[in-house]
Protein backbone atom coordinates (compact mmCIF):
# COMPACT_ATOMS: atom_id res chain seq x y z
CA UNK A 1 0.00 0.00 0.00
CA UNK A 2 1.39 3.02 -1.55
CA UNK A 3 1.59 5.84 1.22
CA UNK A 4 3.52 9.38 1.03
CA UNK A 5 5.68 11.51 3.01
CA UNK A 6 6.09 15.22 3.65
CA UNK A 7 9.05 17.15 3.80
CA UNK A 8 10.07 20.41 4.18
CA UNK A 9 8.61 22.37 6.53
CA UNK A 10 9.71 24.27 9.09
CA UNK A 11 9.45 27.85 11.29
CA UNK A 12 9.69 31.07 8.99
CA UNK A 13 8.70 34.60 9.41
CA UNK A 14 6.33 36.18 7.54
CA UNK A 15 7.15 37.11 3.96
CA UNK A 16 10.08 34.17 3.40
CA UNK A 17 9.75 31.26 1.34
CA UNK A 18 9.35 27.53 1.43
CA UNK A 19 9.80 24.96 -0.48
CA UNK A 20 7.58 21.52 0.80
CA UNK A 21 8.23 18.42 -1.07
CA UNK A 22 5.84 14.66 -1.43
CA UNK A 23 7.45 11.43 -2.49
CA UNK A 24 5.78 8.10 -2.78
CA UNK A 25 6.79 5.29 -0.22
CA UNK A 26 5.84 1.11 -0.62
CA UNK A 27 4.91 1.73 -4.07
CA UNK A 28 3.45 4.40 -6.54
CA UNK A 29 0.47 6.43 -7.19
CA UNK A 30 -1.96 5.27 -9.73
CA UNK A 31 -0.89 6.34 -13.08
CA UNK A 32 -2.89 9.21 -14.61
CA UNK A 33 -3.80 10.40 -11.32
CA UNK A 34 -4.19 14.03 -9.60
CA UNK A 35 -1.73 14.93 -6.69
CA UNK A 36 -2.56 17.41 -4.21
CA UNK A 37 -1.61 20.09 -0.77
CA UNK A 38 -3.86 20.48 2.12
CA UNK A 39 -3.39 22.30 5.35
CA UNK A 40 -5.04 22.18 8.69
CA UNK A 41 -4.86 24.62 11.26
CA UNK A 42 -5.53 23.79 14.62
CA UNK A 43 -9.19 23.90 15.63
CA UNK A 44 -9.86 23.77 12.34
CA UNK A 45 -10.93 21.71 8.99
CA UNK A 46 -8.93 20.54 6.46
CA UNK A 47 -8.68 22.75 3.87
CA UNK A 48 -7.76 22.69 -0.18
CA UNK A 49 -4.64 24.17 -0.82
CA UNK A 50 -3.50 23.17 -4.32
CA UNK A 51 -3.71 20.73 -7.22
CA UNK A 52 -1.98 19.16 -10.14
CA UNK A 53 -3.58 16.81 -12.69
CA UNK A 54 -1.15 14.42 -14.85
CA UNK A 55 -1.03 16.46 -17.40
CA UNK A 56 0.47 19.46 -15.40
CA UNK A 57 -3.07 21.42 -14.98
CA UNK A 58 -2.90 23.51 -11.78
CA UNK A 59 -5.44 24.56 -9.56
CA UNK A 60 -5.20 27.21 -6.54
CA UNK A 61 -7.20 28.17 -3.35
CA UNK A 62 -8.01 31.95 -3.85
CA UNK A 63 -6.02 33.08 -1.16
CA UNK A 64 -2.65 31.39 -1.88
CA UNK A 65 -3.00 32.54 -6.39
CA UNK A 66 0.27 34.09 -7.45
CA UNK A 67 1.80 32.99 -4.52
CA UNK A 68 2.27 29.28 -4.12
CA UNK A 69 3.40 27.26 -7.23
CA UNK A 70 2.58 23.65 -7.73
CA UNK A 71 4.66 21.33 -9.31
CA UNK A 72 5.51 17.35 -10.04
CA UNK A 73 7.43 15.25 -11.58
CA UNK A 74 5.54 12.02 -13.00
CA UNK A 75 8.26 9.68 -13.74
CA UNK A 76 9.64 10.45 -10.03
CA UNK A 77 5.99 10.24 -8.47
CA UNK A 78 7.05 13.49 -6.48
CA UNK A 79 4.76 16.53 -5.96
CA UNK A 80 6.20 20.23 -4.28
CA UNK A 81 4.84 23.15 -3.07
CA UNK A 82 6.57 26.67 -3.83
CA UNK A 83 5.89 28.61 -0.90
CA UNK A 84 6.28 32.15 -1.51
CA UNK A 85 5.19 35.52 1.06
CA UNK A 86 4.15 33.12 3.53
CA UNK A 87 1.79 35.07 5.67
CA UNK A 88 0.76 33.66 9.59
CA UNK A 89 -2.53 32.59 8.11
CA UNK A 90 -0.31 29.77 6.02
CA UNK A 91 0.64 28.20 8.85
CA UNK A 92 -0.80 24.75 9.48
CA UNK A 93 0.32 21.17 9.36
CA UNK A 94 0.73 20.65 5.15
CA UNK A 95 -0.35 17.04 3.77
CA UNK A 96 0.05 15.83 0.15
CA UNK A 97 -2.50 13.46 -1.65
CA UNK A 98 -2.54 11.36 -4.66
CA UNK A 99 -6.55 10.00 -6.39
CA UNK A 100 -7.47 9.27 -9.52
CA UNK A 101 -10.72 11.44 -10.59
CA UNK A 102 -11.31 9.16 -13.85
CA UNK A 103 -9.19 10.46 -16.44
CA UNK A 104 -5.04 12.22 -16.88
CA UNK A 105 -6.68 15.68 -17.41
CA UNK A 106 -9.72 15.71 -14.85
CA UNK A 107 -10.13 18.42 -12.29
CA UNK A 108 -9.09 17.10 -8.97
CA UNK A 109 -11.61 17.69 -5.89
CA UNK A 110 -11.13 20.22 -3.59
CA UNK A 111 -12.67 17.89 -1.23
CA UNK A 112 -10.19 16.01 1.25
CA UNK A 113 -12.92 13.43 1.40
CA UNK A 114 -12.64 12.55 -2.17
CA UNK A 115 -8.86 11.97 -1.52
CA UNK A 116 -7.79 8.38 -0.47
CA UNK A 117 -4.12 8.41 0.09
CA UNK A 118 -1.96 10.82 2.22
CA UNK A 119 0.99 11.60 3.86
CA UNK A 120 1.22 12.27 7.66
CA UNK A 121 1.98 15.97 7.18
CA UNK A 122 4.49 18.12 7.51
CA UNK A 123 4.47 21.49 9.94
CA UNK A 124 5.04 25.07 8.58
CA UNK A 125 5.11 28.18 11.19
CA UNK A 126 4.84 31.36 10.08
CA UNK A 127 5.36 34.03 12.49
CA UNK A 128 4.50 37.92 12.08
Amino acid sequence: QVQLVESGGGLVQAGDSLRLSCTASGGRTKTGGAMGWFRQAPGEEREFVAAINWAATTYYRNSVEGRFTISRDNAKDTVDLQMNDLKPEDAAVYYCAAEYFGSMRATPSRYPGRWRTWGQGTQVTVSA
